[in-house]
């Protein structure tokens, strides 16, 4: 019987660029997924659908306007008069201040530009209006 010889035997390789490809994927993956699990404090609404809106992230006073015409200032149901003395006492913090306001798509469109009105009688001038956007199913 012939012993193996020990010398024989190649010496086990770490292969880094598998590694490194392995480790480059989960970091994207990671990256991407944590954009998806950002928790907005919103109430929920059936916003109007449009192909063509712009997406903004600097939002300083999210309002929500429900289909019963109840308003919340992120998820918090407030009144109409307290709504408006914050965001004036936010206004005169800071001039670069925006108000975004999501109605569901049942409101009437007069109560919510009456709301503008209010919000510019304070001095506010920069308004957003949400939406959602529309999948174009013929693409």
């Amino acid at each position: 019987m012939r012993l193996k010889d020990r010398r024989a035997f190649s010496k086990p390789e770490v292969m880094i660029i598998p590694m490194i490809d392995i480790m480059f994927f989960l970091l994207v993956f990671f990256m991407l997924s944590t954009l998806y699990m950002v928790d907005l404090k919103t109430i929920t609404v059936n916003m109007p659908k449009v192909q063509n809106a712009q997406s903004q992230t600097n939002v300083n006073y999210l309002v929500t306007i429900k289909a019963d015409g109840s308003l919340y200032l992120e998820n918090n149901l407030i009144d109409e008069n307290s709504l408006i003395i914050g965001a004036k006492e936010q206004y005169q913090e800071n001039n670069n201040f925006a108000v975004v306001i999501r109605a569901d798509e049942n409101v009437d469109y007069g109560k919510i530009m009456a709301l503008l009105d209010k919000f510019k009688a304070v001095g506010i001038t920069k308004f957003g209006l949400a939406t959602e956007t529309m999948v174009d199913e013929h693409k």
